[in-house]
């Protein structure tokens, strides 16, 4: 009989940090010690506090060890697993609580960072084994796709969803429902259901865990599109940097064969639907709708004019619906707990939840499910645990390349669709990285604007060179030989292109400079006027100095310096034995290597 599980993080986060070695040593143990009929392991998905990595959490109790690794594995089966003991210094100590408060153990759902969210996407990441069917079903699992084969029509599956006020979570935020009522009156020999699991976006991965934590979900979901629109075949449009999610989806896949609920007949319906897995190359481009339907097809994976829309002429010429893997990860929920229970949640244009990549200059990173409606305040500070170091939060990048930055002073903004499109920024697909005090916005907007240059497809003029343009700009501005009159051209370009590119990567490629512009524009001053980076962070501005009162005279600077140009004087600072060192000003390219290596901070950059 099994008295306890052990549950493993098998996400991509902790198995690169040693979670399968982990899981190795657990049934080493478990078997060493006899309790191989007591003690069940579980591999999970991701649990979502990825900075904690690798996690064990041990039910019924729910004890949640964080930073396990594989040498501990055998003091917590032989004194937690074996006497009962918990093992205190490998508990999450999220409050500096006394050993005797840590005694029965932290639950997960203890912590600041669960008690806020609200999993909907997320609901059976780090509960159930994503390769095991059964574990799934066990949790409702295609229970909502019964109930639309055996008791609702096309059409109440569409009012339903519309109803629950859905809109698309990679990016635009299209009302799903209304997507899906545009291919479903068209007539063809054969329609597609597409997933979009191309996650493209820096410091995103929401789709991927989804994907690797529970893999059925989408399976479940797409079946249930397929049968509202009309459509016998579906494809997952996945990046091969994926492994971990493209190995459990062909197998969830092949599970959902095996058990008749993919293939001919659905549930006895007269209801046929099945699936492919399409790997992608890593063309950021291939987010855009069409682009991925192109490399589908087996195509260049390039963005076709609109209209036609895909509910018209989409893949292989046929009406497709399309939607990322969020967005499918709602639909079996609203279909089992209706719309209105859905769109009880959020706000009023956005209803729901969302799920953020946590990422950046803040103390928990990992994955985090909100209602629509929570002000970044709250993600940051309440379920992120703040800003290390103590520093201050500076702004937070959302949306990726295509969105803006929220700036400090907009702390309070509810996180929303319409507010964030409000304040010049986007939600995206849901990454969001954090700043703190010691970030150059300028070099910030600049790092996006590489990402777009490298990943643009070269198909239309303004994207394919205006964005170079720009990039040149930035460039020219973070070297310390922009003017002011190239602020404004900054600016104006932007909107050139943003106006005049032929899909969403070129018109919102300019979104990164034009909200560090409308937020920070006083940094961007400072590099052209002052010729300073406030923050220190662009090197060709900066200028490294040694506080000779300081120095040692280890010569550790001069040792590591790349250029020789760190020099001994003769100068020897007060109680020390051995001659101070400069830096040759003019002759110092700016990397920092004197600064990096000296222990006694006696370089400064100013």
């Amino acid at each position: 009989m099994i008295r306890s599980q052990v549950l493993i993080c098998g996400g991509t986060g902790c198995t690169s940090s040693g979670s399968r070695e982990i899981q190795k040593r657990f049934v080493e143990e478990i078997e060493a010690n006899g309790l191989s009929e007591e003690i069940k392991l579980v591999q999970t998905g991701c649990f979502g506090l990825c900075a904690l990595g690798p996690i064990v959490i041990i039910y019924p109790d729910g004890t949640f060890y964080s930073s396990v690794q594989p040498d501990d594995v055998k003091e917590i089966v032989e004194e937690h697993l074996l006497k009962g003991r918990v093992v205190e210094r490998l508990l999450y100590n999220e409050k500096d609580m006394k050993l005797e408060e840590l005694n029965a153990g932290i639950s997960l759902n203890d912590t600041d960072f669960y008690k806020s969210q609200h999993r909907v996407a997320l609901r059976n990441c780090g509960v159930i084994d994503p390769e095991n069917i059964e574990e799934y079903i066990a949790v409702d699992g295609y229970a909502a796709l019964a109930k639309v084969l055996t008791e609702m029509t096309p059409e109440d599956v569409i009012k339903c969803i519309s109803d629950s006020g859905l809109r698309g979570r990679g990016g635009g935020g299209f009302p799903t429902g209304f997507k899906w009522s545009l291919c479903a009156p068209n007539k063809a020999p054969q329609k597609y259901v597409v997933c979009n699991a191309d996650e493209g976006d820096p410091g995103a991965f929401m789709d991927r865990s989804v994907l690797e934590g529970d893999p059925h979900c989408i399976i479940e979901a797409m079946a249930i599109c397929g049968y509202a629109i009309g459509a016998t075949k579906g494809y997952v449009y996945v990046r091969a940097e994926y492994p971990i999610a493209v190995y459990r989806l062909q197998m969830a896949i092949n599970q959902a064969r095996e058990y008749e609920l993919l293939g001919k007949n659905i549930f006895n319906s007269g209801f046929d639907f099945d699936l492919e897995i399409r790997l992608g190359a890593g063309a950021f481009v291939c987010g855009e709708e069409t682009a991925l339907m192109r490399s589908i097809e087996g195509n260049r994976g390039e963005p076709r004019p609109r209209p036609p829309f895909p509910a018209v002429k989409g893949l292989y010429d046929s009406p497709t619906v399309e939607n990322n893997v969020e967005t499918f990860a709602n639909v079996p929920q609203i279909i089992l707990k209706g719309a209105d229970w859905f769109a009880s949640m959020g706000t009023e244009k956005s209803k729901g939840t969302k799920v953020f990549a946590l990422g950046g200059k803040i103390k928990h990173t990992g994955l985090v499910e909100i209602p629509m409606g929570t002000t970044l305040r709250e993600i940051i500070y309440d379920i992120g645990g703040g800003i290390p170091n103590g520093k201050k939060f500076k702004a937070a990048q959302t949306g990726g390349p295509s969105g803006g930055c929220i700036p400090a002073s907009l702390i309070d903004t509810k996180i929303d669709y319409d507010n964030l499109i409000a304040i010049g920024c986007m939600m995206g697909s849901g990454g969001l990285i954090v700043m703190d005090e010691d970030s150059c916005m300028v070099d910030i907007a600049k790092f996006f604007l590489e990402f777009t240059v490298d990943e643009s497809c070269g198909k239309c003029t303004p994207c394919r060179v205006g964005t170079k343009r720009i990039l040149e700009m930035l460039n020219k501005i973070t070297s310390g030989k922009g003017t002011m009159e190239d602020l404004d051209k900054l600016e104006e370009l932007c909107y050139y292109v943003k106006t005049n590119s032929a899909c969403g990567l070129g018109q919102t490629a300019p979104n990164p400079v034009l909200a560090t512009l409308k937020f920070f524009r006083d940094e961007y001053e400072a590099h052209v006027r002052d010729k300073k980076c406030p923050a220190g962070v662009c090197k060709e501005l900066l200028t490294f100095v040694i506080d000779q009162d300081k120095c040692i005279g280890c010569g550790m600077c001069a040792r590591n310096c790349p250029a020789n140009t760190v020099v001994k004087t003769d100068y020897t600072a007060p109680g020390h034995k051995l001659p101070s060192y400069e830096i040759i000003p003019d002759a110092c390219i700016h990397c920092g290597a004197c600064m990096a290596n000296c222990k006694f901070k006696a370089i400064s950059k100013r």
